[in-house]
């Protein structure tokens, strides 16, 4: 049997949500007869309870909305700053739609009577403020409160979350990266050059170490600045160029790239998969093209698939595209084409 949550009763998208509301409406309503012993005006009470199911609509409208797609990744100052912002966004707008409301029920009601209408803000102004101020400053701090918890619980949801996928995501990067076949083959290369270039083997032995110190550095971060992530890029290329010379090319076209920040690592785990499925020969070298374009980082590669494919359980995109959405609210874009791979990661 589904579960039934508070949530799920306010989807304004189902028609029982409406039902819901119409029914809470009328029990304000009643309560309102009985608590003040007036059971004559029919009438006012109609106009009541379609006011009350309109007003109700409304605020769960705005209020869900307005609380809605809260980041969870900003700081406890920022976290308090938005919240207080969106709480009088909120009163702001549901006071102005409850005046309009108020005043267009009037106006229908007076009209339909072939009461004067002219003198309905006046009215209202003068004997009817009052009551419905209080009552909708009532109305709307019980159902701002509501949204504040609710957001809050999203919060926690999401806290939690974002940490399961954090550490499964550290664990893949460090047993994707610190495992026996990217260290022999490593191991491998730099045992031939010590012998015939020693130069170039320290240079190598220096970027194996920058890489893995990047990767027990900053795996655990949330963001990082653009600008490291292409370095550990480069040098992480560098060492396939050293060990399989120009079978894969690396083109980087990103201005300015210390102005923005990314997920960690996240870039090296799409190159690493571009590189793990598809073939590179000097004829026909494996293009891995990086470039910004509408606040993403694109890498773009010429898909050149092997015959034989590796075998793969797929979690690194999948883990990565996870991670995307709970710290940035975007997705991680994949997009194959007959000759193109491309991954789009958002940017912080």
């Amino acid at each position: 049997m589904k579960k039934v949550t508070l949530e799920s009763v306010l989807d304004q998208r189902k028609l029982s949500t409406h039902v819901y509301f119409l029914l809470f409406s009328l029990l304000v309503v009643v309560i309102t007869i009985v608590l003040k012993g007036d059971y004559d005006s029919w009438k006012v009470y109609i106009t009541a309870l379609i006011l009350v199911f309109l007003q109700i609509e409304v605020f769960i409208f705005l209020g869900k909305r307005i609380f809605k797609n809260f980041k969870t990744a900003s700081s406890p100052k920022d976290v308090t700053r938005i919240v207080i912002l969106r709480f009088i966004l909120f009163f702001l707008l549901c006071f102005i739609a409850a005046f309009i409301l108020m005043i267009t029920v009037l106006y229908i009601e007076n009209w339909i009577r072939y009461n004067d209408t002219t003198k309905v803000i006046y009215n209202f102004f003068h004997y009817e403020f009052r009551g419905w101020f209080k009552s909708t400053f009532t109305g709307l701090s019980a159902g701002a409160i509501l949204f504040v918890y609710f957001l809050w619980q999203d919060s926690l949801k999401r806290e939690q979350k974002l940490r399961e996928e954090n550490l499964i995501f550290q664990n893949e990067t460090l047993r994707n990266q610190v495992n026996p076949h990217f260290l022999f083959n490593s191991l491998n290369t730099l045992s031939s050059l010590i012998s015939s270039q020693p130069e170039v083997a320290d240079r190598f032995v220096s970027k194996l170490a920058s890489i893995y110190r990047y990767i027990l550095e900053n795996s655990r971060k949330d963001n990082i600045l653009l600008e490291s992530e292409l370095e550990f890029i480069r040098n992480y290329s560098d060492l396939h160029k050293v060990r399989d010379e120009e079978k894969i090319v690396l083109t980087i076209n990103v201005p300015d790239p210390a102005e923005y920040e990314i997920l960690p690592v996240s870039l090296q785990i799409i190159i690493e998969n571009a590189i793990k499925h598809n073939k590179a020969t000097r004829e026909s070298p494996l293009h891995i093209d990086v470039f910004i374009e509408d606040r993403y980082v694109v890498v773009r590669n010429n898909l050149q698939k092997m015959a034989l494919q590796m075998e793969s359980t797929g979690t690194g995109l999948r883990n990565l595209a996870e991670r995307v959405r709970l710290m940035t609210g975007k997705p991680l874009i994949v997009e194959e084409t007959n000759d193109t791979f491309i991954v789009q990661v958002p940017l912080i």
